[in-house]
């Protein structure tokens, strides 16, 4: 029995017969899941003669009067969709890079029947060391202290008075000094940097693991300070940082770092 006639049946005993109610309308899961089949089929890249990659991460784009009727069943539909796509894949022998999603979308350009796929290959990331600061609370790493202006204390001066008159923003005698918070942002994970390197790569070693066959075992390393850095540690298809490739670049707020076909985002924050 094929693929799709296997997810018809499926389809067929859930909720007690809801789906075959809803799905009345133009649009028939069935042919969803076809679309799903050929979008694997027009974006498998070989990437060695034992792993063919198709994408793991789908849109399926409905018209207003199509999305509004399947809406309140997408999560059960997406995993069934999804549930279908591995079937298929592991009958053609393709191989994800992450796990397999699919979401239902509104297309206010789309009229009713009709339907339209957007797919990507999302690589997974891993931490592989556990987050520092119990409790799932940020640890800060390489805190820094306003300026020496105004009213602020300076290096070597005197302590000042209790009540004389400071800048805003300067904290009090006594306060906590403002700190920084530093991670990244890998396909909407975050990974709290909370040591003064992270380590990125394929390999079970690195800090942040990343399964994508074109990042190297240690591929890169972040180093905390003021300004932070990203540095090359020798990959095999670098680094490209803000659009320009580099072996050393210094990072804010918001660069963003790809290696492989990965995107790494790189956040900081005070406080």
């Amino acid at each position: 029995m094929g693929v799709l006639k296997r997810f018809e049946q499926r389809l067929e005993g859930l909720v007690n017969g809801t789906f075959a109610k809803v799905f009345k309308s133009e649009v028939q899961p069935v042919e969803i899941a076809g679309a799903l089949q050929r979008e694997c089929d027009n974006n498998a890249t070989i990437w060695n003669r034992d792993r063919t990659v198709v994408p793991n991460d789908f849109i399926v784009e409905l018209s207003t009067p199509d999305y509004e009727r399947l809406s309140p069943y997408a999560g059960q539909l997406g995993d069934e969709l999804a549930g279908m796509v591995r079937e298929y894949a592991k009958q053609q022998r393709y191989t994800f890079m992450g796990s397999v999603k699919v979401h239902l979308e509104k297309a206010e350009d789309l009229d009713t029947g009709l339907y339209r796929v957007r797919s990507r290959t999302q690589a997974a990331s891993v931490s592989q060391a556990p987050q520092a600061g119990g409790g799932g609370g940020w640890q800060s790493l390489g805190g820094t202290q306003g300026g020496s202006q105004g009213g602020a204390q300076a290096p070597g001066a005197p302590p000042l008075p209790p009540n004389a008159p400071r800048m805003p923003g300067t904290p009090p005698p006594g306060a906590p000094a403002a700190q920084t918070r530093r991670w990244v942002e890998i396909n909407g994970q975050r990974h709290q940097i909370s040591r003064p390197t992270l380590v990125l790569g394929r390999s079970t070693e690195a800090d942040v693991r990343i399964d994508d066959p074109g990042v190297s075992r240690r591929h890169c390393e972040i180093r905390t300070g003021n300004p932070s850095t990203v540095q090359d540690l020798g990959s095999t298809n670098g680094i490209v940082v803000d659009g320009q490739r580099a072996t050393h670049a210094t990072l804010r707020d918001g660069s963003r770092i790809v290696v492989g076909n990965t995107t790494i985002i790189y956040r900081q924050a005070e406080g």
